[in-house]
C-alpha cells in the first residue's frame, strides 16, 4: 500500500511571501486529488498470496487466447472451457483452492469433459523458499507420468502441518516422491540438477505477462479469477462460458 508522506516547512513567511497562501492551496489540492485516486485504486481480494513488492491489482487484465502451454492438465484436451491455474505449492491459499474448490470442479466439469484444468508454476520465491523446489519436483514427477500424484502429495503433507505456510524442503520432497512410487534415484538426480528450472521460470514469466501478481490466479477461458474463491464463483463463470458454445 502507499505510504507516502508530504512534509511542508513550518517557518512563518506569511508576512514576507505573498505566494505562500496560493501555494498552500495548490498543495492541498494535489493531496486531495491523490487521496481520491488512492481510494479508487483496485485491490486484490482476500484469499490470495501477494507477490512481495506488488501492492495492488491495477495492472491485472483479462487475457484472451490459450495460456495452457504444454503443462500438465486434467480432463478432455478438447474441452470447451480451459482453466489455467498459476499456483505456488507452498501458498496456503493455493492449498485452500486445492482442498475446497478443485474437487467440485473436477466432479462437475472435468470428469464430464467440459473443463480442461491446467496447472502452471508461479513460485513466490521471496516469501516461500519451498515453492521453487516443489515446482521442480512436480516437473520431475511429470517425467514419470505422476505429476498429479505429486501435486496432491505436496498439498496433502502440508495439510498435516496445520494452517498457514508450512515449511518443507528437498529432503521432504524426495521422501514424498518415493511414497508415491517414483524412481528415487531418478527423481533425486532430476531435482538436484534443477533440470526444469527454465520450464518453471517460463511459467512464472508467462503469468507475470498475463497480469498475475499473486497466487492462486486462475484463468477461465482467459477471464482471471484471483484468489482462493468459493466454487460458486468459478461455477458461475464456467456456466457463462459453456453457454457461449451451446
Amino acid at each position: 500500500m502507499f505510504d507516502e508522506k508530504t512534509s511542508v516547512g513550518t517557518e512563518d513567511k506569511s508576512l514576507s511571501t505573498p505566494y505562500l497562501i496560493p501555494g498552500a492551496i495548490i498543495i492541498a489540492g494535489v493531496l486531495i486529488a491523490g487521496a481520491v485516486i488512492y481510494s479508487n485504486f483496485p485491490r486484490l481480494p482476500q484469499g490470495a498470496t501477494l507477490l512481495k513488492g506488488s501492492e495492488d491489482a491495477g495492472n491485472i487484465k483479462a487475457v484472451a487466447g490459450d495460456l495452457a502451454d504444454d503443462d500438465p492438465f486434467l480432463g478432455n484436451p478438447e474441452a470447451p472451457v480451459t482453466m489455467v491455474e498459476f499456483s505456488d505449492f507452498q501458498c496456503p491459499f493455493c492449498r485452500k483452492l486445492w482442498r475446497d474448490t478443485l474437487p467440485h470442479i473436477k466432479e462437475k466439469y472435468v470428469k464430464k469433459g467440459l473443463v480442461r484444468f491446467v496447472y502452471r508454476d508461479f513460485p513466490l520465491n521471496s516469501i516461500h523458499p519451498g515453492a521453487e523446489p516443489a515446482a521442480l519436483a512436480g516437473e520431475c514427477a511429470d517425467e514419470e507420468g505422476k505429476f498429479w500424484a505429486m501435486h496432491d502429495k505436496i498439498f496433502e503433507e502440508q495439510e498435516k502441518g496445520g494452517q498457514g505456510t508450512v515449511e518443507f524442503g528437498a529432503f521432504d520432497l524426495k521422501k514424498w516422491a518415493r511414497e508415491i512410487g517414483l524412481d528415487g534415484l531418478r527423481f533425486d538426480s532430476c531435482l538436484d540438477s534443477r533440470k526444469y528450472a527454465a520450464e518453471v521460470e517460463g511459467d512464472l514469466k508467462a503469468g507475470q505477462s498475463a497480469g498475475i501478481t499473486g497466487t492462486p490466479g486462475t484463468f477461465v477461458n482467459g477471464r482471471l479469477i484471483q484468489g482462493a474463491v468459493p466454487f460458486s464463483q468459478f461455477e458461475a463463470i464456467i456456466e457463462e462460458e459453456l453457454k457461449k458454445v451451446k
